[in-house]
């Protein structure tokens, strides 16, 4: 597929460069995922578009947080009798916001003005409300973020 390792360097560089420049060089892009404009990605971050993903414009995505669409769990355990990388595509919706070290995993859906609190984990399957905070592990809807969103943005009219 690559002929070395600089190719594949190559390729990820123009990815990155060719859709934003707000994301950090250190995060990893993998597939080829459908990100929306003014969206961040910071470092040490895993994208993987390989079972399909979504990221809606607005979105911010912090350090070291994991978006994954794909599972070799069965595969493993199963000494390889299963032999197929299980893939499921993940949507995170416009002005969301994923906290450090969160994880999305295969098969989530993260409604927009949403967020993931640090090191919560969206589980497979998970469909998150628009206006949501989560948080935990496994990830659990906390609260509706709404009036707090449409407070701040008020509080901040006012003092200007």
């Amino acid at each position: 597929m690559f002929k070395s390792l600089s190719q594949l360097w190559q390729l990820a560089k123009h990815f990155k460069e060719s859709h934003s420049l707000r994301y950090n060089p250190h995060c990893w892009i993998t597939g080829t995922p459908e990100i929306g404009e003014n969206v961040w990605i910071g470092a040490f971050t895993l994208i993987d578009g390989q079972g399909g993903l979504k990221i809606g414009r607005g979105t911010d995505i912090s350090s070291g947080a994991h978006i994954i669409t794909h599972s070799t769990v069965w595969r493993c355990v199963s000494e390889r009798r299963f032999p197929t990388n299980e893939r499921a595509p993940v949507e995170i919706g416009e002005y969301c916001f994923i906290g450090e070290n969160a994880t999305v995993l295969r098969g989530a859906k993260i409604g927009h003005h949403s967020v993931i609190g640090a090191g919560a984990v969206v589980m497979e399957f998970m469909e998150v409300p628009p206006y949501s905070l989560v948080v935990g592990v496994p990830g659990r809807v906390a609260r509706n973020i709404k009036d707090e969103i449409e407070g701040k943005v008020r509080k901040d009219r006012t003092s200007s």
